[in-house]
């Protein structure tokens, strides 16, 4: 493999201190590349509780950069999912993992705690220098003196305009990044839904309802239209009532409307009003999320309505595949052309939740009498059929994208992907499929103890009992973090194997991002599987 060494000194410019530039910024420390990130605001505003639902794979993320612990500590861990038709359940989910994960199903916590908590991991990471009051206003592309290529973002400041040049720069500025859009080109199409949602955290007590999600279409409180109710810390609940397009909140709370609303929710009982807004839902995705040395993540590069809490969770996934590539890049491990599948697999991504909320969306808001009266009907039969509760759509919860038709998967004939899985269910593992977390025993390691902590140091090859040792080419071995294991090696007993559903033939070969890039029976195939995972050259062959 050919690959130029770029000295990682130049920064990696992250437009957007929110959780998604925050993830970026350091899981790029975390490979050792300084990091500028510039926010348009004067300082960091903790206004409202905002993105709450914290998917496992997404704090799984976060521990990699020390944050996710204890995120999962100060949040509130719920397993239940429960869905009603007026004052009747019609079903509940709980969700499986085919490992051992050290996090919950799901976290609710507010945006603005995990923003704190990252804030804390950025001070102490002296390769990332946050600029508070930087406004982007442009970008610039051009090639460097030696060639490399460059990127200059221009920031409005209280001092004027200035400017800070950088290797790359990732865009993760939020849904209101028009300026940025409009710089790299790109298009933000889709739609906007007429129907209002308001939103009130309400701190009060409600025995029984602290670990479960509650769905409710149309109950007696909210005829017509639905309700959400999610556990949140410190004994509030986040309430989500769609409300008409014409709901005016301010009008609600000066005739006590507001009041009776929350009081139908929660009875008789105290209670405060934490916070509450009034939003609408936006549907939408850039047509390209790589512009030369520009990367789009997040809501800057797609929304998606939060029923299925998609949002952030998969923003910060974004942030994780977009770190890897730019750090591989960067170090000289992989060519240039590695991040090609940043938008391969991100915009796939992307595409997949517009797809899930869109389907979501259509049965919570009906577009024509017609739709209305099937949602009905499909609610009515759920009562009673169970059949017809498949059909029953309350939004399905964020799980990390399968990157089975990624140019950087090696596919196998013995483990064709079989679809998206059942609600509440994950993938049996495969070439493209973010591989199960289990405890391992690393010899001469005791920092590392699960499998995916292992993965993420680099290339991972593990290697069954009955198969042959590879051998790899200098190609790959000069300077790649890569590393082989004996399956055996890292679990004497039966856990890792049976998470894996690994045979004693086989050899897997995992992603930077826990991802299974192949999963192989010939040791002669490990090579050309790992320079496909960098978007590299096949190496020319070990000789006997």
């Amino acid at each position: 493999m050919t690959v130029s060494e770029t000295s990682p000194a130049v920064p990696v410019v992250v437009i957007g201190c929110g959780p998604v530039g925050q993830t970026t910024a350091l899981l790029l420390a975390r490979w050792g590349l300084p990091v500028v990130v510039l926010d348009g605001r004067p300082e960091r505003d903790m206004v409202g509780s905002k993105a709450i639902c914290q998917q496992r794979d997404v704090l799984d993320v976060w521990d990699s950069v020390g944050v996710g612990a204890e995120v999962a500590r100060r949040g509130v861990t719920w397993t239940t999912a429960r869905t009603f038709h007026r004052d009747h359940e019609l079903f509940s989910f709980e969700f499986a993992d085919r490992g051992q994960s050290l996090f919950p199903p799901f976290v609710n916590v507010s945006q603005c705690l995990t923003e704190e908590l990252l804030d804390e991991a950025i001070a102490a990471q002296p390769l990332i220098d946050v600029r508070w009051g930087h406004q982007v206003v442009g970008i610039d592309q051009h090639a460097a003196d030696d060639g490399t290529g460059a990127v200059t973002v221009r920031s409005a400041t209280g001092a004027g305009e200035v400017t800070v040049a950088g290797s790359y720069a990732v865009a993760c500025a939020g849904p209101r990044a028009d300026v940025i859009r409009s710089a790299l080109g790109l298009t933000f199409d889709g739609q906007t839904f007429g129907d209002q949602f308001l939103i009130c955290d309400i701190r009060t007590d409600l025995p029984g309802w602290e670990t479960e999600r509650r769905f409710y279409f149309d109950p007696e409180w909210n005829p017509g239209r639905q309700v959400l109710i999610h556990p949140c810390p410190d004994s509030t609940f986040r309430i989500d009532w769609q409300v008409p397009p014409d709901f005016d909140l301010a009008a609600e709370e000066a005739s006590g409307g507001l009041d009776a609303r929350i009081r139908q929710v929660i009875g008789d009982r105290p209670y405060e009003i934490v916070w509450k807004s009034v939003y609408r839902f936006h549907t939408r995705a850039v047509d390209r999320m790589r512009v030369g040395r520009v990367l789009v993540a997040g809501d800057a590069a797609h929304l998606v309505s939060p029923f299925g809490a998609r949002g952030l969770n998969s923003g910060v996934l974004d942030a994780e595949n977009a770190a890897w590539k730019l750090a591989f890049v960067l170090r000289g491990w992989a060519p240039e052309s590695l991040l090609d599948s940043y938008h391969d697999e991100r915009h796939a991504a992307a595409a997949e939740n517009l797809d899930v909320t869109g389907a979501t969306m259509r049965f919570l808001v009906p577009g024509s009498p017609a739709e209305a009266q099937h949602r009905l009907e499909v609610l009515e039969r759920a009562t009673t059929d169970p059949t017809a509760r498949a059909e029953v759509d309350s939004g399905r919860l964020a799980e990390p994208f399968w990157y089975v038709d990624s140019p950087l998967t090696t596919p196998d004939e013995r483990r064709p992907f079989p679809g998206r899985p059942a609600r509440g269910d994950v993938p049996v593992p495969a070439p493209g499929v973010l591989a199960p977390d289990a405890p391992i025993t690393v010899p001469g390691r005791a920092d590392v103890v699960r499998l995916r902590q292992l993965a993420r140091e680099g290339v991972t090859v593990l290697v069954g009992d009955d198969a042959a040792l590879p051998a790899l080419p200098e190609q790959l071995t000069g300077g790649l973090p890569i590393a082989v294991y004996r399956i055996r090696d890292l679990d004497e007993g039966t856990t890792l194997r049976e998470a894996l559903g690994a045979r004693p033939d086989e050899i897997w070969v995992l992603r930077p991002d826990a991802h299974v890039a192949a999963v192989l029976t010939r040791s002669a195939d490990v090579a050309p599987a790992v320079a496909r995972l960098l978007s590299a050259s096949a190496p020319a062959p070990v000789p006997a």
